[in-house]
This record gives structure tokens, C-alpha cells and sequence, in this order.
């Protein structure tokens, strides 16, 4: 983990708090100086995944560099348990910011995960909204462990300054510290959906629920079926309450 950065605990799993601003700036640094860096975007539920699983949380815990609060929920805990938490820093929102700051410095990016053809049109569309982006290549998400050694190649050639990895969690932090001594590129992150908002096969939560730390609302009317998955967000309530 990060020594130079100052954690909280938030059930037993250190989250940074940092602005987005401030995490842009600090990858920007550990981009260029070639330091990889494994970053973690927790939201109430992948914390609470963790507080289950303990290589999951053993992950986050102790091979994660840079762990960031991705959701209402774990700002809320973190001022509840009396720490300083500036802002939620989104995983999609330091997605985007980060492809930015590729086109800017000429940061080469992977795509890898999602369903066969969506990390090419999200790449596509990327290019098309940051001119001069640079796309080392794109892979889905669909492959067995027998390809494994097959993916690690075509990730290392392509030069990629950045990995993301849109494999959903837990799967994404477990395939990233798996394989990270294998991996070249600087930045490692696992960024979920990502690519299928990009793409336009699914949609962010409009602006004012976001700010209204309502986007968990949206995707519950927009997927019924995340009902089940939702009630981690209760249960890290009543479990952050009891650790008070």
C-alpha cells in the first residue's frame, strides 16, 4: 500500500482519501515515473464483499496501493467514524478523467473486459471524445484460466501504460493481483461497467441523482434484478453503525 499516503479504516479495509483532483495528479506522478500502481475504487458493496471473503479483502487490504472511497455510502462512513472524507471519487468519473489525462501526456490505454466487441466501441467512442487518445489494444472478457498466458502477452507488447480492467468485482481486483508481477503497465484498475456506459448499452444515473448520492436508486429501477445486491448497502450501514 501507498506509504506516502495517509489511509482511513473503514471495516478493516484502508480507503484514501483523496479528492479526484488530488488521485489524478498522484497517478499522473506514478504514471510517468513508471511506479505501478494498483488502484481500488470501494463502494459499499465491494467493501462488504470483502468483509465475506478474506483474500477479497486481504487484496484491497494489503496489495492495493490506492484504495478510493467510489460511493456515497463510503464517504458517509468514513465522516461517521470521524475521519476527513472530502469527496466520493466514482470509479467511471476517474475512468473518464483519466482517459483525458492519457490524451494530454500521450498515456498509451488497454481495454480489457466486458462482452465480445464492447471494449472496441468503447475505445472507439473514447478516442472520438479525447483526440490524440492512444488505445493499445482491447480485449473481452470472456476467457478461460488456459488464456490467461495469452492475455498477459498481448496486454505486455502492446506497451500499455494503462490497464483497466472491466471484469466487475470481485473478479477484476482478483485477476489484477493474481497476475500484477506480470504485468507491465504502470496503472492497474478495475473499473466495472465502464465500458458499457461508454458504449451506450447502459446508462449513468442523470446528474442531480448523482449529486443527490441517489445513482443506487436509478440502477435499482433499472435492473430490478440488482435487488439482491443491493442490500449490501443496509447491512454496511448497520455494520459501520455497530463499529461506532
Amino acid at each position: 500500500m501507498a506509504e506516502e499516503l495517509a489511509a482511513v479504516t473503514i471495516l478493516n479495509v484502508p480507503v484514501h482519501p483523496l479528492t479526484m483532483a488530488k488521485t489524478v495528479a498522484v497517478l499522473d506522478e506514478k504514471i510517468a515515473g513508471k511506479r505501478q500502481t494498483f488502484v481500488v475504487t470501494a463502494n459499499a458493496e465491494i467493501l462488504m464483499m470483502a468483509d465475506k471473503d478474506r483474500a477479497y479483502q486481504n487484496i484491497i487490504a494489503e496489495t492495493a496501493d490506492i484504495v478510493l472511497p467510489d460511493g456515497a455510502g463510503v464517504v458517509w462512513a468514513g465522516r461517521h467514524l470521524g475521519y476527513q472524507m472530502p469527496e466520493r471519487v466514482a470509479g467511471y468519473d476517474l475512468f473518464l478523467h483519466l482517459l483525458a489525462l492519457s490524451a494530454e501526456k500521450g498515456y498509451k490505454v488497454f481495454f480489457f473486459g466486458g462482452t465480445p466487441g464492447i471494449a472496441e466501441i468503447a475505445a472507439k467512442i473514447s478516442q472520438e471524445k479525447n483526440k490524440g487518445l492512444k488505445i493499445a489494444g482491447c480485449l473481452n472478457g470472456y476467457f478461460t484460466d488456459e488464456d490467461n498466458e495469452k492475455i498477459l502477452k498481448t496486454i505486455n507488447d502492446s506497451d500499455a501504460d494503462i490497464l483497466f480492467a472491466a471484469l466487475g468485482a470481485p473478479k477484476q481486483e482478483k485477476w489484477l493481483a493474481k497476475w500484477r508481477s506480470q504485468l507491465k503497465p504502470s496503472l492497474l484498475m478495475g473499473i466495472g461497467g465502464s465500458f458499457d456506459v461508454v458504449a451506450g448499452k447502459t446508462k449513468r444515473a442523470p446528474l442531480w441523482m448523482q449529486q443527490a448520492s441517489l445513482e443506487w436508486l436509478y440502477r435499482l429501477i433499472k435492473q430490478p434484478s440488482r435487488l439482491g445486491r443491493m442490500t449490501a448497502l443496509p447491512k454496511f450501514v448497520l455494520k459501520v453503525l455497530f463499529k461506532r
